[in-house]
């Protein structure tokens, strides 16, 4: 079910959820969070599919705010009056939760927190995500300052360079970004593949992937930190995922390799065949339902933002 309203306010779209649970019978309170998206028409689609998935495993209710900048700079003269339109998706349009798209016109684009407050789940939670440009200092954005958890994706952002100076730079203990999301399951399997005997001393590493890929960086300092070895970064163009993580040892090389556009990867210990195992990229639901599991800080990841540089991602 989609339900628009033109030219509304927070009070009539409160009114109309509430109307629509009592129609189906339910309460808002089975909401375990307030997802909040800052996004823009072009990626609206693309971030409310995955919230959707995302919502079957935490039931949610998603609020996407859509910026319009042009009207903003119009609200300087007087004569133009703000406005909102909204849409509200219910049922089988909206996941395990129910979505409410806000459209700020004008003055109104200045102030999304004023326009969010009425509208979230009372008691829960609340998840603020950026899914392409986040702003320079998450912690101290209007949504951001409200937010339990900070979702940012320098790698999807129009200038990754700078999105990952201004994320280490104003780092906050709420914030995580899901370059470092991507990495679990690469983070799993070296662990478990370090863990077995003989426990010989790592001598140095290497890893390989995608040039300026923020996730490569981030896979390299956390193995320099944890193994306090030298750590090799090898970018490849023609990458578009990681592609294979090397250890030198006094009794040979070990490794996890994963072929370009492959969904199972190839581990080689010394003395042993290759054995594979499934490793699939990640997807943007995946990453999105891992964060909203586990909206406690990541101390690891908080290590790596304020102590590892990755000027070079």
């Amino acid at each position: 079910m989609i339900i628009n309203l033109p030219d509304t306010n927070t009070s009539k779209i409160a009114a109309k959820i509430d109307e629509l649970h009592e129609e189906r019978g339910e309460s808002a309170t089975g909401r375990v969070l307030t997802l909040l998206i800052d996004t823009t028409l072009k990626e609206l689609e693309h971030a409310l599919e995955a919230a959707n998935n995302a919502s079957r495993e935490h039931p949610c209710r998603v609020i996407a705010i859509v910026r319009d900048w042009s009207s903003e700079h119009a609200a300087e003269h007087d004569e133009i009056v703000p406005n909102l339109d909204a849409q509200v998706r219910f049922g089988a349009d909206a996941g395990a939760g129910e979505i409410i798209i806000l459209y700020p016109h004008n003055g109104l684009v200045r102030h999304p927190d004023t326009l969010v407050i009425p509208l979230l789940v009372p008691d829960a939670p609340i998840v603020a995500w950026w899914p392409t440009n986040a702003p320079e200092d998450p912690a101290h954005d209007l949504l951001g300052a409200m937010a339990s958890s900070r979702i940012t994706d320098a790698q999807r952002s129009d200038d990754t360079l700078k999105t990952v100076q201004n994320l280490r730079k104003n780092w906050s203990p709420k914030d995580v970004d899901l370059s470092w999301t991507r990495l679990t399951p690469w983070r799993a399997l070296l662990a478990s593949m370090l863990d077995q005997p003989p426990h010989l001393p790592i001598l140095r590493a290497k890893v390989v992937g995608p040039t300026h890929y923020v996730s490569l960086h981030l896979l390299a300092a956390w193995l320099k930190s944890s193994l306090h070895v030298p750590v090799e970064i090898v970018e490849d163009p023609k990458a578009k995922a990681i592609n294979s993580v090397t250890f030198e040892r006094e009794d040979g090389i070990l490794s996890l390799t994963r072929p370009a556009g492959d969904d199972q990867a190839m581990i080689s210990l010394p003395g042993q065949a290759a054995q594979p195992i499934a490793l699939p990229i990640r997807t943007l639901d995946d990453c999105l339902s891992e964060e909203l599991r586990r909206i406690d800080p990541d101390e690891i990841y908080a290590q790596l933002v304020r102590d590892n540089p990755t000027e070079n991602s």
